[in-house]
């Protein structure tokens, strides 16, 4: 009986021991989880800090009065002066501005039907060298920008084109078209050939199975593209710098107008960036639910 008693006594004893090791390791677990969700926390805080902090000072610097913007008070009386400096005469905001949306809205009219239809091609039709063409295509923007300013230059010069918003848009539609066929085509790959042959059988000819079908199917992908070219011909600097000089200005290049008798004008630089971020901001609000709809498409299987 006593061997029973000693031995009922150990077993308590080790299974009180694992309990307690047990207890340890989760403790230890928690604590492990505790401490990893405090540093994604901290993590996450300095990315939002870091994204947002400078379009937030941007925002307070545009409405600050001239004698608030070297400080960084957050406490001040907001003021409209410098949106109406930047439209005043002397900086002429408003002529950029039209410089821009003008060479935007041509670019993706011209880039998106030649884009479409040339992806159709290139995924439907058996075309000799086919893997050649398209890497071609790709292997266009692997060439520095700055390698193409001096041709450019020259062949806008000899036309009579410098200054003008139609060499822009030349240019940028030699970006544009390129990244945009690669975009599309991967979308119209994964439209199965059955539907256009059911379209066909209905009597639809070419061009009606491409605006009927292809179209409302790969419009997620579409509007991904429009929204990539948008970004690419609104952001442009480098050749709207070296091909622009009076007339055919645009905003980016605009934006480094902003110099006085006391140095960079701030607030009204800062005015004017907010200025110039409002369309892109307006045309994502637009068409954000395609663009997640062609950003996410083939995630998910």
């Amino acid at each position: 009986m006593s061997n029973a008693l000693d031995l009922s006594k150990k077993e308590d004893k080790t299974n009180l021991l694992k309990e307690e090791i047990n207890i340890n390791k989760a403790s230890k677990k928690n604590s492990l989880r505790t401490f990893a969700s405090f540093l994604e926390s901290i993590g996450v805080l300095l990315v939002v800090i870091f994204l947002f902090l400078p379009i937030i000072w941007i925002m307070l610097t545009a409405f600050k009065p001239e004698h608030e913007v070297y400080t960084t008070s957050i406490l001040f009386k907001p003021t409209l002066d410098n949106f109406k400096a930047v439209f005043s005469p002397s900086f002429n905001l408003g002529k950029y501005y039209s410089n821009s949306i003008s060479v935007v809205l041509v670019t993706l009219l011209v880039t998106m039907p030649v884009s479409i239809l040339a992806s159709y091609s290139l995924s439907r039709f058996k075309i000799p060298g086919k893997q050649l063409i398209m890497f071609a295509i790709l292997a266009t923007q692997f060439i520095p920008l700055i390698v193409n300013v001096i041709p450019y230059f020259i062949m806008f010069r000899n036309w009579g084109l410098l200054d003008t918003t139609l060499a822009l848009i030349i240019v940028n539609l030699g970006h544009t078209i390129p990244y945009a066929i690669w975009l599309i085509k991967g979308f119209l790959d994964r439209i199965p050939i059955d539907m256009e042959e059911a379209a066909t059988i209905d009597g639809a000819n070419r061009l009606q199975i491409i605006w009927h079908v292809l179209l409302p199917m790969a419009k997620p992908g579409i509007i991904t593209a429009s929204v990539f070219c948008f970004v690419i011909i609104w952001n442009e600097f480098m050749f709207a710098l070296i091909l622009t000089n009076q007339d055919a200005v645009t905003l980016p290049v605009a934006l480094s107008f902003f110099n006085g008798e006391k140095g960079v004008l701030w607030n009204q630089m800062a005015a004017a960036g907010i200025i110039f971020v409002l369309p892109t901001v307006i045309f994502m609000l637009i068409v954000r639910k395609q663009f997640i709809l062609g950003m996410t498409s083939g995630a998910v299987k």
